[in-house]
């Protein structure tokens, strides 16, 4: 199980990543800080200037909308690295398309409904989602956490690729979405 310092941890480096203030013409989320988009940073109370939104306040919006709203933590309880993995593609992608990652993989692993039954796609961690999760991993184990992650990271990826050919500005993103947040 993930410790609140992992949490920290993994905010700090989404925080790296993402780096400081960035303004580029093809995002269309704008100018954004320690990667909080301006829409994101105003729908939690903030109204100064992007360039000084201060990186208390992004650690706290990463934690509650991007862990705790939808529900990584509990999801860590029972496979800590799928938990993560969802965090940041949360962030990237949403929180809701994350979780439909999830789902997904977990109904194509599930041998056809023998280890556990179908669950919903409906893109929210609930109890069928969370029960679904903790009977793969108590079947497949430390393994199947490591095989459903890549599960999870290849429909990523097909989804960065979409958005590239959808929206040929993506392109301008797409060579560090895969480097950055596949595997």
């Amino acid at each position: 199980m993930l410790k609140s310092h992992d949490i920290d941890m993994m905010i700090d480096k989404v925080i790296k990543l993402e780096g400081d203030y960035s303004d580029h013409p093809a995002d269309r989320g704008g100018p954004t800080r320690w990667g909080v988009t301006e829409a994101v940073a105003r729908a939690h109370g903030y109204a100064g200037d992007m360039r000084h939104f201060p990186r208390d306040e992004a650690v706290s919006i990463y934690r509650r909308k991007y862990w705790l709203r939808p529900g990584f933590d509990r999801i860590a309880v029972h496979a800590p690295d799928i938990a993560a993995e969802l965090f940041d593609t949360g962030i990237n992608m949403g929180t809701a398309t994350a979780s439909g990652f999830l789902q997904r993989a977990l109904n194509a692993l599930n041998r056809n409904g023998r280890d556990y039954e179908n669950i919903s796609v409906d893109r929210i961690i609930g109890s069928k989602t969370l029960s679904a999760l903790e009977s793969f991993v108590r079947k497949r184990g430390a393994k199947g956490e490591t095989v459903l992650l890549k599960a999870i990271e290849a429909l990523q990826g097909s989804r960065y690729i979409e958005l590239a050919e959808e929206r040929p500005a993506n392109q301008a993103f797409l060579y560090g979405w895969i480097a950055n947040r596949i595997g």
